[in-house]
């Protein structure tokens, strides 16, 4: 059956879809039903079911005869060490964890903060909190301070997991210190943490309050796994609001379940036993929902990886990993990948490596433009699939249903809506617009299984945040458009769809024409306030490296490139080249703070930046061009 028939089949009964595709998890107790809608808009899945996370993902594999199965690959360049745990191994150590955290008096509902490097112990310590239905957050590992504290102060935890350092290219991150500053900031206090000593750096603990990862668990009776109802929250994840305050993304457990096991065979085309590799973090939701979650449900191998797309050694690490690996499914960040052309524009790395067991290549986490995915298919000659999702739903909104059915690729589109999910471009009043005309995504309710059904604590802010603009449907804060083949193009977030003159603009598509000029490696453009025009287009250029061209010629002719492609109601007049962009660690561009600089108005650093120099780079870069407020 193709992907139409099936989407079409969703969309005419979704309860009996969503039923079949709850035969792929192992249930405590069956649902009798899919979709709950008694505090519709507040729509939740499976509720009548019990279930646990932890079992589908380990140990009904291991009761399968599957315990000799790689669950985890590790691969640190960053330590040079490389190990492989099977899934009977995965299941002792993550038994014998949760054993532990239930002497200490951890239970079901709990919360735990997870503040760890890319390690294996990271997943263990996930799972270990599902198998007792405790919920876990994880803080991405080397997290400020006061960000930390924040969510220690929302989510309340009875228990911090925590390393003692994390490893970059060239420096020790000293993890310990800041979880120690964070519960000195925090009003609430933990009754424990747990620390992963590394050998590059041992912390000191707090007597009383810290105990040591190993000796924690000496002697512990293992755990079982506890049943949770279907709507029990399975993790809490923040992602940043417009407020400065996070927002807790809650998931639930049997639809997080059901969802995550149909994607990993429709969409990634993997099942037991292959190679699949999210080159992201644990701090992310792509870290829970395909470093740990997904491929372990499915009964594949899961690729930890500590390293850098550049750097570790070289731009050819990822080539590397998924030819020693053997990796089945790729999936990175376009910046990533954009990080590696720059470096190697003209793809040689790759043909240093067999990367015959490579079926394709997924982008997420933002736009992926086509010169990025030209290269990428040019050279690793396999499928580039660019796909659609958020941190609040938990996996791709639209996608290219490999394992379906192998749609004709539309470089610059991620393909279609995915069953689950009814698509709509809207005008302002809410009114669906015509193919072709770019307008805001929203998404039809109810939001599949799987996806957020409410903010950790803050009911009303969920409402607002994402359901009071358009009523009777999500919105997703996107712009774009939908073609006459029912493609789905992400332009922009909607505060990025800048309006100049009068017309709305897209800067996506500003920015897929310069990155179509052969010197520029990675771009972005933001619209800055004018007092003729109302905004006004700037755009920072990032060169190749080894670019013998000047910066002036490739402005200006970037700026011609502008009014040719797009015309003069662009008013393209202003681009500067700058060394590197300033980005979140997922490698998202930080658009709006940029934006702030250049318009004069207050901003703070944002929590999320990978370097705060880069902003010191930007600033100057806005004073070359006669931004007098700075």
């Amino acid at each position: 059956m193709g992907y139409r028939a099936i989407y079409d089949g969703w969309k005419a009964d979704p309860e009996a879809f969503w039923m079949q595709a709850a035969h792929g998890i192992s249930w405590a107790k069956a649902p009798s039903r899919a979709l709950n809608d008694a505090r519709a808009p507040l729509y939740e899945w499976f509720t009548d079911a019990e279930v646990n996370t932890c079992y589908n993902a380990v140990d009904r594999h291991v009761e399968a005869g599957h315990g000799d199965r790689i669950a985890i690959i590790y691969d640190s360049p960053v330590t040079h060490s490389k190990r492989e745990i099977n899934y009977a191994e995965l299941q002792t150590r993550v038994a014998s964890l949760a054993g532990a955290l239930r002497t200490k008096g951890v239970q079901k509902g709990d919360r735990v903060i997870i503040y760890m490097p890319m390690v294996p112990e990271a997943l263990e310590a996930m799972l270990a909190c599902a198998r007792l239905g405790a919920i876990h957050s994880v803080v991405f590992g080397g997290f400020a301070a006061a960000e930390l504290a924040v969510r220690i102060d929302d989510c309340t935890p009875r228990a911090i997991i925590a390393a003692s350092c994390g490893i970059e290219p060239n420096r020790v991150v000293h993890y310990k210190p800041l979880l120690d500053s964070a519960i000195d900031m925090a009003t609430h206090k933990p009754d424990f943490c747990v620390i992963l000593q590394r050998e590059q750096e041992v912390a000191a603990l707090v007597e009383g309050r810290d105990v040591a990862w190993h000796t924690f668990q000496y002697g512990v009776t293992p755990a079982e796994c506890v049943p949770v109802s279907g709507d029990h929250p399975a993790y809490i994840l923040y992602t940043s609001g417009t407020t400065g305050a996070p927002k807790g993304v809650v998931r639930p457990t049997a639809g997080h379940l059901v969802a995550l096991n149909w994607t990993m065979r429709a969409i990634y085309d993997c099942g037991g036993g292959d190679v699949f590799w999210a080159a992201s973090d644990v701090g992310w939701v792509v870290g829970h929902s395909y470093i740990c979650y997904a491929p372990l449900i499915a009964g594949s191998t899961t690729v930890v990886f500590e390293g850098k797309p550049v750097g570790t050694p070289d731009a050819g690490t990822f080539w590397r990993v998924i030819a020693e690996h053997g990796v089945r499914a790729f999936f990175t960040a376009p910046t990533a990948l954009r990080a590696i052309k720059r470096e190697d524009p003209d793809g040689k790395l790759p043909q240093n490596y067999d990367l015959s067991h490579l079926n394709a290549v997924y982008l997420a986490g933002e736009r992926a433009d086509p010169d990025t995915v030209i290269w990428a298919q040019t050279h690793l000659k396999v499928p580039v699939i660019d796909h659609w999702w958020q941190t609040e739903t938990g996996y791709a909104i639209a996608a290219n249903p490999l394992g379906i059915e192998a749609l004709p690729v539309k470089i610059g589109s991620p393909t279609v809506a995915m069953p689950g999910y009814d698509v709509q471009v809207l005008d302002e009043g809410g009114h669906p617009v015509p193919a072709g005309q770019l307008g805001a995504i929203a998404i039809k309710l109810p939001l599949p299984p799987g996806t957020l059904p409410t903010l950790w604590g803050a009911e009303d802010r969920f409402k607002k945040s994402y359901l009071s603009h358009f009523p009777g449907y999500y919105e997703t804060g996107d712009a774009g458009y939908i073609d006459d083949d029912g493609y789905l193009y992400i332009m922009a977030r909607t505060d990025d769809v800048i309006n100049v003159a009068g017309h709305r603009l897209s800067t996506g598509a500003m920015e897929e024409v310069l990155a179509g000029h052969k010197d520029v490696a990675e771009c972005c453009v933001v619209g800055v306030a004018d007092a003729l025009k109302g905004q006004s287009p700037v755009g920072f250029l990032c060169l190749n490296i080894g670019a013998a061209r000047a910066a002036a010629d490739v402005v200006a002719e970037c700026v011609a490139l502008m009014r040719e492609k797009i015309g003069p109601v662009a008013d393209f007049k202003r681009a500067v080249v700058v060394d590197r962009l300033p980005k979140t660690r997922s490698g998202k561009i930080l658009r709006g703070t940029i934006v702030k600089i250049a318009d004069g108005t207050e901003w703070k650093m944002p929590a999320t930046i990978d370097d705060p120099v880069i902003l010191d780079e930007i600033t100057a870069a806005l004073k070359s061009l006669g931004y007098a407020k700075l």
